[in-house]
């Protein structure tokens, strides 16, 4: 077997930055068994393509993708594209023999989520991941452990909020905005986040969505092209502007199938919040909490300590040797970013392609399947206004 791993990128905006960054930096602060090689980028800008391929590091530049993905000299085609492109991207690189990394959430409808987990599973050879970063943060997968050991015994609430205020009236008619290229708006994008970290700290799935709102308050933005240009013959400072048809924010509530229940929260139009992250347990014998906003912490209250001492306890997660992911980094006190969670995910995706364990688990596509499932119910749930269970949702 080799010891390398030879990447193919599809996709050079802002994911196609944060996975460079994490692949040129891996073999730096991490012993890998494989070491990644940024072999070929590919995007539709040309001219955006060859500075961008020089910057980051990567030896090619295409913007053909489907001859990319064939090329017999690529291990990992990595899909950093627009939601609806994942499927078609994803099933061709597994079709080709190739292990496959694809951003969340997993594809922009459930049917398509579902042919690339079945693709997935007749490519019996090949790896699949989802880059659900935030199970990177040291801090989360300290939650994740201590879950495990009982520290929090039985699961009463789970609640969790991802709030962003970016998403205002001003903001351009930009795919994200789009149903048929995104899927949904900030559910898709923000609460698949907050559903795999609920999945993945607590362990448990969830069973039913029991209520949902997901609510557009803007519908009409300006187009990309014409953000700033007046429509010819038209009143000066008027825009052209297109339909908006996705959710702004979605809110649901949900069962844990041990009895837990949940809230979720996500949204564009949150003023006052940049990137809030957030999700908090509580149990029988504790609590934990993590935000993103102090991504080095995580909070924990411990229920059977004695009166006098009881109370939320801070947790500085950068310990070497007793925190996930702390060893590789700069050493206790000092702090990791966003972007070391990419990294970190490199490294666990390079270990499990050489037959090793990643520090934790990592999602592949059936695993983001059953995050896709809970998006789908809490939209059928907001436009039904009804309860929906998941064995409804194949």
């Amino acid at each position: 077997m080799s010891d390398v791993c030879n990447v193919a990128l599809l996709g050079q905006k802002f994911m196609g930055r944060a996975h460079s960054n994490a692949y040129l930096r891996a073999a730096k602060f991490f012993n890998l068994p494989l070491t990644p090689v940024m072999h070929s980028i590919v995007g539709l800008d040309l001219i955006a393509l060859a500075p961008f391929a020089d910057r980051w590091g990567w030896k090619n530049y295409s913007t053909t993708w489907k001859d990319v993905v064939k090329d017999p000299d690529i291990d990992l085609v990595d899909v950093s594209t627009p939601n609806y492109m994942h499927a078609e991207q994803a099933c061709t690189a597994l079709a080709a023999g190739k292990h496959v990394a694809c951003e969340k959430p997993l594809a922009h409808t459930l049917r398509d989520a579902r042919l690339m987990k079945n693709a997935a599973v007749k490519a019996r050879k090949c790896k699949t991941f989802v880059w659900y970063n935030y199970r990177r943060c040291p801090a989360v997968a300290l939650a994740h452990r201590m879950v495990r050991e009982g520290r929090l015994g039985r699961l009463y609430h789970v609640r969790a909020s991802f709030l962003e205020s970016w998403g205002g009236p001003e903001t351009p008619l930009v795919w994200r905005f789009q149903r048929k290229y995104a899927g949904s708006g900030a559910h898709g994008d923000l609460n698949s986040h907050l559903i795999d970290l609920a999945r993945f700290i607590t362990g448990q799935e969830i069973v039913e969505v029991s209520g949902a709102v997901a609510e557009t308050f803007i519908t009409d933005r300006p187009l990309p092209s014409s953000a700033n240009r007046v429509v010819p013959g038209g009143m000066p400072g008027k825009k052209h502007v297109g339909k908006s048809d996705v959710d702004d924010c979605t809110l649901f509530l949900v069962r844990f199938k041990d009895g837990a229940v949940g809230s979720f929260e996500a949204s564009r139009l949150a003023t006052g919040h940049q990137n809030h992250n957030g999700i908090e347990l509580n149990g029988e014998f504790g609590a934990l909490r993590f935000s993103f906003d102090d991504m080095n912490s995580l909070w924990f209250y411990d229920n059977r300590e004695a009166g006098v001492a009881a109370g939320w306890r801070k947790i500085v997660c950068t310990t070497p040797g007793e925190h996930p992911y702390a060893g590789a980094w700069w050493g206790e006190g000092r702090p990791l970013g966003y972007e070391h969670t990419f990294v970190n995910m490199v490294a666990d995706m390079m270990a499990v392609l050489a037959g090793e364990e990643p520090i934790v688990p990592l999602p592949d596509f059936a695993d983001a399947y059953e995050t896709q499932r809970v998006l789908e119910a809490a939209l059928l749930a907001a436009k039904h206004r009804a309860a929906v269970k998941l064995t409804e949702i194949k």
